[in-house]
């Protein structure tokens, strides 16, 4: 039973948890697809596998990694002491940051703006510092508004830093080579183990029981590094190698990832294979769009054709790119359209890329209101909006123009480093759920450990199951999109459904 001083108060803590579902919800609306967006844009993973890989990186840096964070929302924006004595003007303090936090989050989200979930709730503490005169902490310390504030500057530019060079190095040592193949095969095991390091002390660091980066000492730091470098350079040697030379240069088609703990067996003439694939090619088309056609490469053809002369000595020539080369305007081409085929049947028509209307509302036009499948049509119309449109089936001259400036290169090059954009993802959604997860718990947590207590309690830590719901409502979004999947696969191609998630 809660204490007196704070019963009466329960009214408060219902409206808070009630409006803590909607900020997760919102949380996840907006930041979960930021993680898997490139590979599913990419075609390096579809809906299904990035919708199972989101809920469980998501669950793991919520609950595993979050509370740190969590800590710093709840005590360093705004000074408690203001509320001393007086638990029912925190309780209340805090329900209002976490209600205009997800009301403002879902508005954002409904109407299709962008929006940040740290600086919403970071605005809201701050309007609720003014509102009650609580002191805003200001001053550059931990958990300040100004190191928070400064960290939306700063990572952009090392991201972008980071992204730049590691695309610099690869671009000029793998892909601009007279023999890219060939160096994709001798570099990728170095850039696996490069992957695997920057993981693992990320882990370690953002661990609730770690000291920060400077505490912790840049000498254990490195030996982290170059252990887990050095051990994961060995895996790539013994188990990535021997399956990409087996399914790459071999152009094995029975292989899939799932035979990479085969390792050296896998360089035998017959290797012992269980659940062979039944596909018939090695790697898809990564450059292929959302219309089945291919716009990359058409003012770099001449590169193209130097490439293909350079590889007459590469382990195995790499396959033609052919150019397609599409009109200047997608709807000057008579002959592709459905309307058209009638006349010439013989030329393939561009894929059609169905809207919400078309998909959910369309096929259930004509039934009567008295059957289910109508209601259940418009409410999937309703509830996927955001999943079914997107920027990827978005057509214009303009864009077809700079997608045609866009250099195109060998597919099996591309495949090689899709290993790497995905653990790329999984660090990086795990690192959202360890840090935006506070976004919606830490004034919940505020409100509940004060009403728990009958005193202003903002320093008890953050119990374990207040991050497993946040990190459930984090990724009910994925779904959402999951539905969104199993609807959409028997309306339109499977590619067309994954591109979904990109917009979401």
């Amino acid at each position: 039973m809660p204490p007196a001083a704070t019963a009466k108060y329960d009214w408060i803590l219902a409206l808070t948890t009630i409006a803590f579902v909607f900020s997760a919800f919102g949380n996840g609306a907006n930041d979960v697809a930021n993680s898997y967006a490139t590979s599913i844009a990419a075609r390096t993973l579809n809906m299904a596998t990035a919708g199972v890989l989101a809920a469980i990186t998501e669950f793991i840096g919520a609950v595993a990694l979050g509370s740190r964070v969590t800590d710093t929302i709840k005590n360093g924006i705004i000074s408690i002491d203001r509320f001393e004595g007086k638990p029912g003007a925190l309780m209340l303090a805090m329900g209002c940051a976490e209600v205009g936090s997800a009301t403002w989050l879902m508005f954002a989200t409904s109407v299709g703006f962008p929006v940040s979930t740290t600086q919403t709730i970071v605005g809201a503490l701050i309007g609720v510092g003014f509102a009650s005169e609580a002191s805003i902490t200001w001053a550059w310390k931990k958990g300040s508004v100004s190191q928070v504030a400064a960290s939306w500057g700063i990572a952009p530019l090392i991201a972008a830093g980071f992204s730049a060079l590691i695309f610099g190095t690869l671009k000029y040592a793998v892909l601009e080579r007279r023999d890219p193949f060939k160096w994709a095969m001798r570099l990728i095991p170095l850039y696996l183990a490069m992957t695997g390091a920057i993981l693992a002390l990320f882990i370690v660091v953002e661990a609730p029981t770690a000291p920060s980066l400077e505490e912790f000492g840049a000498g254990k730091a490195v030996g982290i590094i170059l252990g887990v470098f050095f051990g994961c350079l060995l895996i790539a040697y013994v188990f990535f190698v021997p399956y990409f030379h087996r399914r790459l240069i071999k152009q094995d088609t029975r292989v899939k990832f799932y035979h990479l703990p085969l390792g050296p067996l896998l360089l035998r003439d017959n290797p012992p294979l269980y659940y062979p694939s039944k596909g018939d090619s090695v790697v898809i088309n990564y450059y292929e769009d959302a219309y089945g056609e291919v716009l990359a490469g058409q003012k770099t053809s001449h590169k193209q054709k130097t490439a293909a002369n350079a590889n007459a000595d590469s382990i195995t020539p790499s396959p033609e790119i052919p150019a397609h080369a599409p009109p200047s305007r997608p709807d000057e081409d008579e002959e592709k359209k459905l309307d058209s085929q009638q006349s010439t049947p013989q030329i393939k028509p561009r894929k059609k890329h169905l809207e919400p209307k078309e998909r959910f509302i369309d096929p259930v036009r004509d039934l009567s209101w008295t059957n289910p499948q109508k209601y259940w049509g418009y409410t999937k119309w309703l509830l996927l909006q955001g999943v079914t449109r997107d920027v990827i089936t978005h057509d214009s001259p303009a864009l077809r123009a700079i997608h045609a400036r866009a250099q195109r290169y060998d597919d099996r090059v591309e495949h090689l480093w899709t290993y790497c954009q995905v653990v790329s993802a999984m660090m990086m959604s795990i690192a959202h759920g360890s840090n935006d997860v506070a976004n919606a718990v830490g004034p919940w947590a505020a409100v509940y450990s004060t009403y728990n207590a009958g005193v202003v309690e903002t320093k008890a830590p953050t119990p374990v199951w207040f991050l497993v719901v946040a990190g459930v409502a984090a990724w009910a979004r994925v779904l959402v999109l999951w539905v969104s999947y199993r609807a959409g696969a028997r309306k339109q191609d499977h590619a067309d459904v994954a591109d979904a998630w990109v917009q979401c």
